[in-house]
């Protein structure tokens, strides 16, 4: 699936909250949990971030690699 580059001004999100292990975050006008240990130390409610996520390609290969041998491996005709 291709998603169009969003703006600087669409990636960001504002920390509303914190519950435990999850921050709270709000992103056009909606709520979502997100893991705390994913984002940088330091932050508070109110708080604005700029999210960049990128497809690390060469491990998603490597992944899908594993898993095709693990699946021959699995399969295989005696």
């Amino acid at each position: 699936m291709e998603v169009a580059s969003l703006s600087k001004d669409n990636r960001k999100v504002i920390i509303d909250r914190f519950e435990g292990d999850w921050a709270v975050i709000e992103y056009n006008r909606k709520t979502f949990d997100f893991p705390v240990a994913l984002l940088p130390t330091g932050l508070k409610e109110g708080d604005v971030l700029i999210f960049n996520v990128e497809k690390d390609t060469s491990e998603t290969q490597a992944r899908k690699e594993r898993i095709e041998n693990l699946a021959k491996q699995l399969f295989k005709e005696e």
